[in-house]
């Protein structure tokens, strides 16, 4: 039994040996990480600032436990403080809404204390149609507007011919103000909006008396279309045809008489009325400019 010990003990001092070294003795492991950022940033050549370099002689003397007594300063002379905010009136409910409106624009309720514009906010708001177009709002101006004729041109270019429409309109207050205009477009409703931009763009006003009526006659042409316009007595009505009657009723004329004398065309017989307008007077301007009173107009 004691001879198979020593043998084992034997074997056991006996084992293989390596002839190669170990991979720890090649590569041995290192005693802190390596890091790059360490590595470059011995190279660098700013200094970093070290604890005993920071002055905390300002805080020596201060207890972070002791309950520190708030001084404020003096008050100067004839100070007086302001009143609290409860102390105040209470705002009225006027004077809210104005603070309100002010800050955030007229409300959707259509009541405006300030005196703004309730559609404005309408305004911005895209409305688009079935097709995915942006809707445009009628301008909200006191304008009516009324067309007088739509009619499709052409215009022949070197591919062919190009088509549009024109459209004639006339807008008015019918307060003495009126205008003519004409535009052109692929579409009609884009062709009417734009005369009506243009129309809105020479607007008139009409010389008119208390009778709604023209002070004096008047003719007027344009191109080769004349007009012929002549006052009337109350409850005659406008008695004239075509664009000449669309004009004055857009104006507010009630009671006048209108010919057509030479061309048939709407556009040029509509700008011949306003020329024909355009020369009319009242007979206190006359009296104005030459110096007497209006009763002596008439000796």
């Amino acid at each position: 039994m004691a001879t198979a010990t020593a043998a084992t003990s034997a074997l056991s001092s006996l084992t293989l040996r390596s002839p190669t070294p170990s991979f720890s003795v090649l590569f041995p492991k290192p005693t802190k990480p390596f890091s790059l950022y360490r590595s470059f940033h011995s190279l660098s050549l700013t200094t970093q600032a070290k604890a005993s370099d920071i002055d905390t002689s300002f805080f020596e003397n201060l207890n972070p436990e002791e309950d520190v007594v708030f001084d404020p300063p003096t008050l100067p002379e004839g100070y007086t403080p302001p009143p609290s905010f409860d102390d105040g009136p209470e705002e009225t409910e006027e004077e809210i809404a104005a603070a309100y409106e002010e800050l955030y624009g007229p409300a959707y309720s259509g009541i405006s204390v300030l005196g703004n514009d309730v559609y404005v906010m309408d305004s911005k708001v895209k409305k688009t149609s079935a097709f995915g177009k942006v809707k445009k709002e009628k301008v909200r101006d006191g304008f009516e507007e009324r067309v007088v004729q739509v009619r499709r041109v052409t215009k022949v270019v070197k591919g062919g011919k190009q088509l549009h429409f024109r459209a004639i309109v006339v807008v008015g207050d019918k307060q003495g103000q009126v205008g003519v205009g004409v535009g052109k477009a692929k579409e009609v409703v884009a062709a009417v909006q734009k005369s009506a931009v243009n129309a809105r763009r020479n607007i008139i006003t009409i010389p008119m008396t208390k009778y709604l009526t023209f002070p004096h006659r008047s003719e007027g042409d344009y191109g080769a279309a004349k007009v012929m316009l002549r006052p009337a007595v109350p409850g005659t009505g406008v008695i004239a045809g075509g664009a000449v009657r669309i004009v004055l009723e857009m104006a507010g004329v009630e009671n006048a008489l209108g010919k057509q004398l030479g061309s048939k065309n709407a556009l040029n017989n509509a700008r011949a009325t306003v020329v024909a307008v355009q020369k009319m007077r009242q007979f206190r301007e006359v009296a104005q400019e030459r110096g007497i009173p209006m009763e002596e107009l008439w000796k």
